[in-house]
């Protein structure tokens, strides 16, 4: 279902202009407005979800399939050095707007992106505890 006041709905499906890649009945691929990267493109899907918890798990699999065949041709025909894949679910987590997306970050030796985090260094114990808390 399509969300009226949904900006990536509107995109998605063809009410607000974009810069597409790639477009099937089920998604749509444009060029990110504030890129990371040359090239940082989203995987934008036609139904609203707001993020991955709400999505069909039919649709996950698809949209990581189109995010595998999306970074293979974008790696050859740009020529990156590397790629990035990132799907943030909740604001906390860095997302901003609330219609489920994958981002397609292509990388480029000295681009100056720092994608990643700080490495924690739990112990064993913690580690435990944490393991047996998802695992019930």
């Amino acid at each position: 279902m399509k969300m009226d006041d949904c900006i990536f709905c509107k995109i998605a499906n063809g009410e607000i202009p974009s810069k597409t890649l790639y477009e099937d009945q089920d998604f749509r691929v444009i060029l990110d407005l504030g890129p990371a990267a040359r090239g940082h493109a989203l995987i934008l899907p036609k139904e609203h979800a707001a993020n991955l918890y709400e999505l069909p798990e039919e649709t996950v699999g698809a949209a990581f399939i189109l995010a595998k065949r999306m970074a293979a041709r974008m790696s050859e025909k740009l020529g990156c050095d590397g790629f990035n894949l990132m799907q943030n679910n909740g604001e906390t987590a860095g997302q901003t707007v609330f219609h489920f997306h994958i981002h397609l970050i292509p990388r480029y030796l000295g681009d100056g992106q720092r994608i990643g985090w700080i490495p924690g260094k739990p112990s064993g114990e913690e580690l435990e505890e944490v393991r047996r808390q998802i695992v019930g």
